[in-house]
């Protein structure tokens, strides 16, 4: 049983990886199973819904992992967490020479057709998460629910945004002006807060 979780795991975390690099149109269950070092047989086994189930659970596995990563990243506050949070991104994108960006992403401006309208869902889901934490974060600083949900809203569209402008100039020139303004934005946000009180 161990056995069999442990391939099921291995090929959505593959697919997640692919999807990030290539998106999801240029990705097939085929190559997907060469990737994951598993049979194309079992990819079916285990995802009978084939590419629209396994590309769902890949982009759900990325959100879930992306939202441990700034829950972690958030315990230091507001302000380090997101430092710290685009620091790793950062790294990301320079260790995969610019390959690797957020399978979120990737998904979520592809053109799916409705039947197959899984991984948008997910991907709808992640980026839901990745706000409502941050909002929260926020909110427990004192900065009142309109303002939380705004800023968060803002920092990752602006995060996203950035990430895909890295990859597109091989820098990571946008990333970095983006980590600025976003400390801007916190800091007055968290300033205003303050002087209300």
């Amino acid at each position: 049983m161990a056995a069999t979780e442990d391939s099921r795991r291995r090929l959505v975390a593959g697919a997640a990886d692919m999807i990030r690099r290539r998106g999801l149109a240029a990705t097939s269950v085929r190559e997907l199973a060469k990737h994951a070092h598993a049979p194309l047989g079992s990819t079916y086994h285990y995802f009978p819904g084939g590419k629209t189930q396994l590309a769902a659970e890949a982009v759900g596995y990325a959100g879930d992992t992306v939202t441990g990563m700034l829950e972690r990243r958030l315990r230091q506050g507001p302000t380090e967490g997101l430092r710290a949070f685009l620091h790793t991104w950062r790294k990301i994108l320079v260790d995969s020479d610019f390959r690797a960006g957020c399978p979120v992403l990737a998904v979520a401006v592809e053109d799916v057709p409705e039947a197959e309208g899984a991984p948008r869902a997910a991907a709808a889901a992640a980026f839901t998460a990745w706000t409502g934490l941050i909002a929260s974060t926020l909110r427990e600083h004192g900065v009142e629910q309109p303002a939380a949900e705004s800023t968060a809203i803002l920092i990752i569209a602006a995060f996203e945004g950035s990430l895909a402008m890295c990859r597109a100039e091989r820098s990571t020139a946008a990333l970095d002006r983006v980590a600025e303004q976003l400390e801007r934005v916190l800091h007055a946000t968290l300033e205003t807060t303050d002087s209300e009180k």
